[in-house]
C-alpha cells in the first residue's frame, strides 16, 4: 500500500512538472522570444549584480546559521558552512521534499567534530527564524498593497486575510518558544504511526528530543545569539527586496523600493501557493506576471524578472551540486553520518 501511495505522489509530481514546463513555454511564447531578449539586453551586466548581490545574502544566511550553533560554529569552517548552505539551497530548488532533503544534508555534512542534536536544533532555527522574518516582510508589503494599491474590494478582503493569518502563524510560533512545545517530536511520534517508517523513526527519537531542547532553550540560555539570528535574516529579507528593485529598475527606472516591497511580499505567497510544484516552475513566472500587471508593469517585465530570479538561483544551485561532488569525494566518513 506505502509503495503504490508513493508512486501515485511520484507521478503526480512528474505531472505537475511537466505542466509547469509547459506553461512556462507557453509564457515565453506569448511574450515573444524577442522582446524577453530585448528586456535582457537592457539588464545587460547588471545579472552580475544580481548574481553577486545574492552571494552576499548567501553569506549573511551563513552567519545567521553559525549563530544559531553557537560554540559548535568554532568547529567548522566559514567556507565549510558556506558549502553546506549553498549544498542545502541547491536541493531546495526542487520543491518542499527536496527543502527537507537539503537540510538534512546540511546537517550531515556538518562533519564528527560537531554533534547531530546541535545540527539538527541549529538547522531549525535557522529555517524557523528565516521563515518568521519572511512573514515580517510579506505581512508589510500586505499592508502597504492594501493601503496604497488601487484593488478591487475582493482583493483587498483577501490581502487582508492573509495578513490575518501571517500575524496569526507569527503568534504561534512565539507561543511554541515560550510554551515549549514539541515542535519536532510531535510530528515525529505521529509520523511512527505510519508501519514502514516506525522502526526507522522510534530508533532515531532520542536524537530529536534532544535537539529540540536545545532548539526551545537556545532563545533562554542565548538571547543576543537568537535576536542576533532575527537580524541577519531581516538583511536577508531586505536583500531579496533590493534584488526586486534592482531587476526592475533597469527595465523602468521609476519603480520604487517600495513597490519592491509589495512585489516581493506577494511573490512569496506565490512560493507558498506554488510549494507542491517541483522548483516552482510555471507557477513562479506566472504569479510574477500576474504580480508586476498588479503594479501598473506589462506581463514581459514581470516575467522577465522571473526569469532574472531563476537564472540567479541557478546559477547558485549550480555552485552548490559542485560543492556537493567535492564533499562526497573528500568527506566520504560525514556523507555515512
Amino acid at each position: 500500500m506505502s509503495r503504490s501511495v508513493f508512486h501515485a505522489e511520484t507521478m503526480f509530481r512528474i505531472l505537475l512538472a511537466i505542466l509547469g514546463a509547459a506553461s512556462l513555454a507557453y509564457m515565453i511564447a506569448w511574450a515573444g522570444p524577442g522582446r524577453l531578449l530585448e528586456s535582457a539586453r537592457t539588464i545587460g551586466w547588471g545579472m552580475v549584480l544580481v548574481i553577486a548581490l545574492a552571494g552576499i545574502s548567501h553569506v549573511v544566511k551563513t552567519c545567521a546559521w553559525r549563530v544559531a550553533l553557537l560554540e559548535e560554529a568554532r568547529k567548522i569552517s566559514f567556507p565549510r558552512s558556506l558549502a553546506l548552505r549553498l549544498i542545502s539551497e541547491s536541493f531546495g530548488q526542487f520543491g518542499f521534499a527536496g527543502l527537507i532533503f537539503g537540510e538534512s544534508t546540511r546537517v550531515a555534512l556538518l562533519g564528527p567534530e560537531t554533534s547531530i542534536e546541535g545540527g539538527i536544533s541549529s538547522a531549525a532555527l535557522d529555517r524557523g527564524v528565516f521563515l518568521a522574518t519572511g512573514a515580517v516582510v510579506t505581512i508589510a508589503g500586505l499592508f502597504a498593497a492594501i493601503t496604497g494599491l488601487a484593488m478591487s474590494r475582493m482583493m483587498r478582503i483577501y490581502a487582508s486575510l492573509n495578513v490575518l493569518v501571517l500575524l496569526s502563524l507569527l503568534v504561534l510560533f512565539v507561543l511554541a518558544f515560550q510554551n515549549r512545545w514539541p515542535l519536532l517530536s510531535a510530528p515525529v511520534r505521529a509520523a511512527t504511526l505510519v508501519p514502514w517508517l516506525r522502526k526507522r523513526l522510534v530508533s532515531k527519537m532520542a536524537v530529536i528530543e534532544s535537539a529540540e531542547h536545545l532548539l526551545l532553550e537556545f532563545h533562554a540560555h542565548a538571547p543576543g545569539a537568537f535576536w542576533t539570528s532575527v537580524l541577519l535574516n531581516l538583511v536577508c529579507q531586505f536583500l531579496a527586496v533590493t534584488e526586486v528593485f534592482l531587476i526592475l529598475h533597469f527595465l523602468e527606472p521609476r519603480f520604487s523600493l517600495l513597490g519592491a516591497l509589495i512585489l516581493e511580499s506577494l511573490t512569496k505567497l506565490i512560493n507558498v501557493i506554488g510549494a507542491i510544484n517541483p522548483g516552482n516552475l510555471g507557477t513562479y513566472e506566472g504569479g510574477n506576471m500576474a504580480i508586476a500587471k498588479l503594479l501598473g508593469l506589462s506581463g514581459t517585465q514581470g516575467l522577465t524578472l522571473g526569469l532574472c530570479r531563476r537564472l540567479r538561483a541557478l546559477f547558485w544551485a549550480i555552485v552548490g551540486g559542485l560543492c556537493l561532488a567535492w564533499f562526497s569525494k573528500s568527506d566520504q566518513p560525514a556523507l555515512a553520518r
